[in-house]
């Protein structure tokens, strides 16, 4: 017969941790990014929205990436 060890508590605990810090960091890289296509778009004097589209989506996609690396590590 197999030993299954009980539930800790602490483990949900500081899965919601990462979880926060995770939501944190994704905000704040995708905050950062649109900040800067908007310093590069007043700095290079474009009429148009292009680096903030652009440094917007990558930092999106940088985020996603990211997340999913974090969350492979989340043990259950």
């Amino acid at each position: 017969m197999s030993q299954q060890k009980p539930p800790n508590k602490n483990n949900g605990l500081k899965n919601a941790a990462i979880l926060s810090g995770i939501a944190l960091e994704m905000g704040g890289i995708i905050f950062l990014s649109a900040q800067g296509g908007k310093w590069l778009d007043t700095y290079f004097e474009m009429e148009s929205k292009t680096f903030v589209i652009i440094l917007t989506l990558l930092g999106v996609a940088i985020s996603i990436y990211l997340v999913l690396q974090q969350l492979k590590r989340i043990k259950y």
